[in-house]
């Protein structure tokens, strides 16, 4: 599968949302916290898309400004799934360790 273009400003918001992430981890935030606010990050960027497609249908957007929100929350959509895909891996190895 692959990965949407986002040009140089999709890649620098990319980069922006992540280096952001890290802080907070390092500033003592829990893994929950990092993980629930990433989670509504990408509800966030859902719903912009949903959003940019009614102004477009409305006549009051652009198709370029649909393509990108979209392309954002397919990216995020697809970052949410790699992560539980490595989440329900590590615990099916933790369960499948010996006593």
């Amino acid at each position: 599968m692959a990965l949407p273009v986002l040009g140089a400003a999709g890649a620098a918001a990319a980069y922006r949302a992540v280096q952001g992430a890290g802080e907070a981890v390092s500033e003592g935030a829990g893994f929950g916290e990092t993980l629930q606010r990433a989670v509504q990050g990408a509800i966030e960027i859902g719903r912009s898309a949903d959003a940019a497609s009614t102004q477009a249908l409305t006549g009051q957007g652009s198709v370029t400004d649909v393509v990108l929100a979209v392309s954002r929350a397919e990216l995020a959509l697809q970052t949410a799934t790699a992560v539980r895909d490595r989440v329900v891996t590590a615990y099916q190895d933790v369960m499948r360790m010996p006593i």
